[in-house]
């Protein structure tokens, strides 16, 4: 399926020219080594694809043997794959590094040796044990990989068309109008509900059908689990609580992870591991509370209240209603039409989280508790900083509003709080783009463009 990726992977080999590796990093499943090697066959005249999942002691000995004579590494390499290299004309892929870190701290040697180009791949990449007692290379570059964007989404469901128009209006400013709007949120409702995982996508568009879409996003919500058991040591029965816990956390809307839910009396500092762990693995973005909303964001943040979102919304889903083992297809069209008697506020939130993480946006959200001030008391959802800071007005609040029926009282609250900071007030809903000169209200399918 067409990543936008693939070209992220041609900037770097034409600006690099060798003179680095690449390290593409990424949750589970989210079409890391797919993509990687479609490059390779694309762009290189020969590759070798070393997946350090499957490889047996040989090639793991040579990593740790034969790298003070690189002619021989090559030559071993080179009749153990059967496959020629050809200088600066060749790649070699190493999939899965974290599995043999040796491997990564020999990129150093590799890239200084010059003759070929170096790709990494890799998840849970920078969990504690995946770097024990090796050199990270500074001759690394990374690229984050995220589950598919609506873009990407609508390409694999064969619409070349539809965010072209959106991507026009949000430059333009202009609404798409009745029609064109009600069909962009019918496509995005879609890309909601099945979410962003490859695998889903590729079944979703094969099928349209949604329990067979469920069943594959259940895997890789297995596979997350079997993932926290193997490889996150004393503090597994920690993060798989915390794992286990997100839907429930986040269906209490404009709170923060309440620890309290999972055990009783838990503090933050016994807990803040498995958090960070999640986090590292990607596969959560957690969003911190800025204490003050002004240019460095991340000098403001308060590490200890945070909220926790799913990298994926898709999987959220999925992970939210699963009484039965498996979400019915009926289940999913009561969400497609927006006629399922819950709250859809959390995911909502968590599709706008997810959207400016791919945006290239750092989550942060303000909130303010003051028992003796009123017009203190406020929780706005997230936090933006323009890209060019200036003297003032520098911060954009975000307001996300899943209802057709709001009321927008910390906004109101921020705004008159916090005007000379304030750029340009957002509020993101289902409704179509307006602007009435104070507020900028923006359909939810246009997050990412912001």
């Amino acid at each position: 399926m067409k990543r936008k990726a693939f070209n992220e992977l041609k900037t770097w080999k034409n600006t690099s020219c060798g003179e680095s590796a690449l390290l593409v990093r990424g949750a589970r499943r989210v079409g890391k080594s797919y993509i990687v090697e479609e490059f390779a066959k694309q762009e290189y005249k020969s590759y070798i694809l070393i997946d350090f999942n499957l490889v047996d002691e040989q090639v793991r000995d040579m990593f740790m043997h034969d790298l003070s004579d690189l002619d021989t590494f090559f030559l071993k390499l080179s009749t153990l794959f059967n496959t020629k290299l050809y200088k600066r004309e060749s790649v070699i892929i190493l999939d899965e590094v974290q599995m043999f870190p040796r491997a990564r701290s020999a990129i150093k040697y590799l890239v200084a040796d010059g003759r070929y180009d170096y790709i990494e791949t890799g998840s849970l990449i920078s969990i504690r044990k995946n770097v024990e007692g090796i050199l990270i290379p500074s001759e690394e570059d990374k690229l984050d990989m995220f589950p598919m964007d609506f873009e990407e989404f609508l390409w694999a469901i064969g619409d070349e068309t539809m965010y072209t128009l959106i991507r026009n209006c949000y430059e333009k400013k202009k609404p798409l109008g009745q029609a064109l709007h009600r069909k962009a949120m019918d496509l995005f409702r879609q890309y909601m509900i099945v979410g962003g995982m490859p695998q889903a996508v590729k079944e979703f568009a094969k099928s349209h059908d949604f329990e067979k879409t469920d069943r594959e996003k259940r895997r890789i919500l297995n596979l997350y689990r079997d993932d926290i058991r193997k490889h996150a040591g004393n503090d597994a029965m920690k993060i798989e609580a915390i794992f286990e816990e997100l839907p429930s956390q986040l269906k209490n809307q404009n709170c923060h992870f309440k620890l309290s839910s999972i055990e009783k009396g838990a503090r933050f500092s016994e807990y803040k591991d498995a958090m960070f762990w999640l986090s590292d693995a990607m596969i959560v973005n957690n969003c911190y509370n800025s204490t003050e909303p002004n240019i460095g964001l991340k000098l403001n943040r308060d590490r200890t209240l945070l909220k926790c979102y799913m990298g994926d919304t898709g999987l959220l889903i999925s992970h939210a209603f699963d009484e039965n083992g498996i979400v019915s297809g009926e289940i999913y069209k009561k969400l497609l039409l927006d006629k399922l008697e819950v709250n859809m506020g959390m995911v909502v939130e968590n599709i706008v989280s997810q959207m400016l993480i791919v945006g290239g946006h750092k989550l942060y959200f303000y909130a303010n508790s003051d028992r003796n001030d009123k017009d203190n008391r406020m929780e706005i959802d997230f936090l933006i900083a323009k890209s060019k800071i200036s003297n003032r007005h520098n911060i954009s609040p975000i307001e996300v509003k899943s209802g057709k029926n709001y009321t927008l009282t910390s906004l109101n609250k921020f705004r008159r709080k916090y005007a000379n900071q304030t750029h340009i007030p957002y509020v993101i809903h289902t409704g179509d783009l307006k602007d009435d000169g104070e507020v900028f209200y923006l359909p939810i399918y246009m997050t990412e463009l912001l």
